[in-house]
């Protein structure tokens, strides 16, 4: 069984697209999603330095308009998961939308312009106080989180037993910094926020009016929520829960149980990555995993599709996006 997974904000860096753009229709699929995303996603992709691309604004629709194009190449251009063969989905904060389009639940452009309001929703959000994000690394679990009680920051992301996310203000991060938890390290993050807070609340009212207006579908893969690990079966669901996410911690703990009960042995995690086959290496002992950083990775990826992927094939005889009204 294999998982496709798809990293979050603060997994991009400078010129990650790059080696992607030699690939044929590569340059034009990212062409056409920088239109839905009203941004030159070929320039922040390849260009443009850390602090531009470190906007919330240009960073999520940038890393879900990388997810998707990385897939595409893995199949055809503008294919979905359910083509290529995964079993499972999931995505890390704003990567769930690139999980939750690969799934089908909607077309790739409405993920770029979801993507696109929640980026700016966020970054206005963040422009309200100074806020930030750190992770914790190492200590014993309850002493981290007292310690962020302490200081009155939320753990945002709870992503393995051994790395906890706090958000707040920067001057609760900087108290946290100066004394923290026994045998924990605290690392500066680089986003712009402290997201999924309730500092976050004006960006969800943002999305919610927009979610209204699109036409969703269920997903065609198994597709999970970073809000409790559970598989999300309506698109509904998947957007209702999409929405409440930006305000919400993410439990990225939980998704890996779940991809441990369901019995994966493989996962391949799209560009930008490393992070998430990162906190698998400990937490997914025995499954095979792949971080699909550039082209030179596409063969291994196809490779782990065609070995532990539905069916034991490349997906075949699944349907293909377009052919699904929008």
């Amino acid at each position: 069984m294999l998982a496709i997974v798809a990293p979050g904000q603060g997994s991009q860096s400078p010129g990650f697209l790059r080696p992607w753009l030699e690939l044929p229709g590569v340059a034009d699929h990212l062409a056409r999603l920088s239109e839905a995303a009203d941004l030159d996603l070929l320039a922040h992709g390849t260009t443009s330095d850390a602090e531009t691309i470190r906007d919330t604004a240009v960073a999520q629709p940038l890393i879900v308009a990388a997810g998707l194009v990385v897939l595409g190449a893995v199949g055809t251009p503008d294919t979905r998961a359910a083509a290529v063969g995964a079993d499972v989905l999931a995505g890390h904060s704003v990567g769930e939308i690139t999980a939750a389009a690969a799934a089908g639940a909607f077309a790739e452009e409405q993920a770029i312009v979801l993507v696109r309001e929640r980026g700016r929703g966020m970054a206005a959000a963040s422009a309200l106080a100074p806020t930030g994000m750190s992770a914790v690394v190492g200590g014993d679990p309850e002493e981290v989180r007292a310690a962020l009680e302490t200081h009155g920051l939320t753990a945002a992301n709870l992503n393995s037993a051994g790395q906890v996310v706090a958000a707040g203000t920067l001057e609760q991060l900087a108290a946290l910094a100066a004394a923290p938890p026994a045998r924990a390290r605290v690392i500066p993050l680089q986003v712009a926020g402290a997201f999924h807070t309730e500092h976050m609340q004006p960006a969800v009212e943002r999305l919610a009016a927009l979610a209204r207006s699109m036409e969703v579908h269920d997903p065609h893969v198994t597709l999970l929520s970073n809000a409790d690990g559970a598989a999300v079966a309506t698109g509904r669901e998947v957007l209702d829960r999409l929405v409440g996410q930006v305000s919400r911690p993410v439990r990225w703990d939980l998704t890996m149980r779940t991809l441990a009960e369901l019995g994966v042995s493989a996962l391949v995690e799209l560009a930008p990555a490393g992070t998430l086959v990162g906190l698998a290496k400990r937490e997914l002992k025995g499954v095979e995993l792949l971080a699909l950083k550039t082209p030179d990775d596409l063969d291994a990826a196809r490779r782990m599709l065609s070995e532990h992927g539905a069916d034991g094939s490349a997906g075949a005889a699944r349907p293909h996006p377009q052919e699904d009204p929008l």
